[in-house]
C-alpha cells in the first residue's frame, strides 16, 4: 500500500511500505549486536531472493502520515538488550527520517531472541 506521496513539477513521488520497511531493516542491521532483523522461515526464503529482512517488519501510515513500525530482532549473546533496543529505535527514526521526510510516531523493538556468535 502507498500511503506517502508529494507532487513535484514533473508528478507525483511516492513512498511504499515495503521501502519503509526496506529502510528500518538496514537501519536496524546497523546497530552492533543485531543478528538479525527476524527469524521466521518466510523471511529466510525471502531473504535468499533479495529481500532483505523486511517480511516480517510491520508498518503502518495513519491518515497524519505518521509511521508506526513493529521490529524483530535477533541479538547477539553478551550484548545489552536496552542498549540495542533503544539504538536501533534511533538509528531508523535517523534513517526514515533523513531518507523519507516521513514523521515517526512509534518504532516497537520486540527482541524476539539471542544467538551466539
Amino acid at each position: 500500500m502507498v500511503r506517502e506521496e508529494s507532487r513535484t513539477d514533473l508528478g507525483l513521488i511516492r513512498v511504499h511500505k515495503n521501502a519503509i520497511s526496506s529502510i528500518a531493516s538496514i537501519a536496524a542491521m546497523d546497530v552492533p549486536g543485531v543478528k538479525s532483523v527476524s527469524t521466521s522461515l518466510r523471511t529466510k526464503l525471502m531473504d535468499l531472493i533479495g529481500n532483505k529482512g523486511s517480511a516480517d517488519i510491520k508498518v503502518e501510515i495513519n491518515k497524519n502520515d505518521e509511521v508506526k513500525i513493529d521490529i524483530p530482532v535477533l541479538v547477539r549473546y553478551g550484548f545489552n538488550i536496552p542498549e540495542i533496543a533503544n539504538a536501533v529505535q534511533e538509528n531508523v527514526r535517523l534513517s526514515l527520517e533523513k531518507m523519507t521526510n516521513l514523521s515517526v510516531r512509534d518504532i516497537n523493538v520486540n527482541i524476539v531472541g539471542i544467538e551466539r556468535g
